[in-house]
């Protein structure tokens, strides 16, 4: 006679079937959750926007990314926040720079994106000297910083300046000495001019070159510039990967060099002698073994022993009233004894 559950246990038992898958979903949801929390906070980010933050708006931002450092007088006060684009043209980019602490920064202090072509760039806060201070959700100032390729630039100017007002002087200079010279004089002086209008013209040509070559967007050394620090970027992010590997590098050449190499060749030769000498005493007529593999003598006397026991055996298998003497088998067995073992048995 079978057991059927009545229809109340049916009914308790898919409650918990489904409390169960309930609490399979919720220990899913948690954990993505956590997960979602723990990357963003790795990048700087938390659930809920709190703390000093001061916005940045910037045309170009120059490849700066959310943790990158912001610095005042060398000193990291905050990171990168977040970054969003003002408009759908993009004409302007908004920063949201989060500071660690609540600093004095004047309202009228400068921020300004410095370029690194060996690392990640960042934001560069130079203090006013204004005596009220920001507060948390303002804008600072920015300002265009050149970096490297503007410094060269402020160089190349002021001797295009200096060349352009030298020719105009020499002009005028040349054009009183033309009243006073011969004609000779004045042509040779014309062919000098001539000349020094080539050298300028020449000059102008090789300005223009130098500005196309130092061109913020499309000049030579800003593609080499933009592929170091692509480059620098790339073994950045890599840097954790190259850590590993040089420190399994290390463990490697350490456990290597604590190992006793020398003892353990030197326990291996040992072991390999004294099998040699095993292995040499069981080939001779030394000792059991070696006696035992090499001495015919003892195989033939094994030999005929097993033969003498299986001739035994076979006799008292066909003959067995000559060994017990029982009135259930009759009259006492008087044949000869067997002399050799039975084809049956041997075949065996």
């Amino acid at each position: 006679m079978g057991i059927n559950p009545s229809r109340e246990e049916i009914v308790d038992l898919h409650d918990m079937k489904i409390s169960n898958e309930t609490k399979v979903g919720a220990l899913t949801a948690i954990a993505i959750t956590l997960l979602v929390l723990g990357f963003n906070f790795l990048k700087g980010k938390t659930l809920f926007k709190t703390g000093n933050f001061v916005y940045a708006k910037y045309a170009d931002t120059k490849g700066i990314m959310v943790s990158n450092g912001v610095f005042i007088n060398g000193f990291q006060v905050g990171s990168v926040y977040e970054i969003e684009n003002s408009d759908k043209a993009l004409s302007s980019i908004v920063i949201a720079i989060k500071l660690k602490d609540y600093y004095d920064i004047p309202v009228n202090s400068i921020a300004t994106i410095k370029d690194n072509p060996l690392g990640t760039p960042s934001i560069n806060i130079a203090l006013g000297d204004a005596k009220t201070f920001m507060h948390s959700g303002d804008t600072l100032q920015t300002a265009s910083d050149g970096g490297l390729l503007g410094d060269v630039m402020n160089k190349v100017g002021p001797v295009g300046d200096q060349i352009r007002t030298t020719v105009h002087t020499l002009d005028s200079v040349l054009k009183n000495i033309n009243t006073i010279f011969d004609p000779n004089t004045k042509n040779n002086l014309q062919q000098v001019i001539a000349n020094i209008n080539k050298t300028t013209a020449s000059l102008v040509v090789s300005s223009a070159a130098i500005q196309a070559m130092l061109n913020e967007q499309s000049g030579a050394l800003t593609q080499s510039m933009k592929n170091v620090n692509s480059f620098t970027k790339n073994l950045s992010d890599n840097n954790d990967k190259v850590n590993r590997l040089l420190t399994n590098v290390e463990k490697t050449t350490d456990n290597l060099s604590k190992a006793d190499i020398n003892g353990t060749v030197t326990q291996l030769k040992t072991a390999v002698t004294h099998l040699n000498t095993l292995l040499e005493k069981a080939g001779s007529n030394e000792g059991s073994l070696g006696k035992l593999m090499n001495d015919k003598t003892l195989y033939n006397n094994l030999s005929n022993t097993l033969r003498s026991a299986n001739i035994l055996l076979d006799d008292l298998r066909v003959h067995p009233k000559r060994y017990v003497n029982i009135s259930v088998f009759g009259k006492k067995d008087k044949s000869g004894p067997l002399m050799s073992p039975l084809s049956d048995s041997t075949q065996k």
